[in-house]
């Protein structure tokens, strides 16, 4: 199993951008599925793991903001 790339770091809207793009091709997936012509239903496990990844470290920079204005 490859391993995935690290998101720590990234700024907040490579991770906006990275987010949008996933849930769209997650909802272009979906459509293949419910017409019969997905190929790749691993890929959409996948994709919801990138999502909630992506979301997760978005929430923990939002965290770390809110610390550190409250430390000021």
């Amino acid at each position: 199993m490859a391993r995935r790339p690290t998101l720590t770091g990234l700024p907040e809207d490579e991770l906006l951008v990275r987010v949008a793009d996933a849930k769209n091709e997650l909802f272009n997936l979906r459509f293949q599925l419910a017409t019969g012509q997905l190929a790749n239903y691993k890929r959409l496990g996948q994709l919801k793991g990138d999502v909630a990844r992506l979301l997760t470290q978005l929430r923990s920079l939002e965290i770390a903001a809110a610390e550190r204005e409250g430390s000021h």
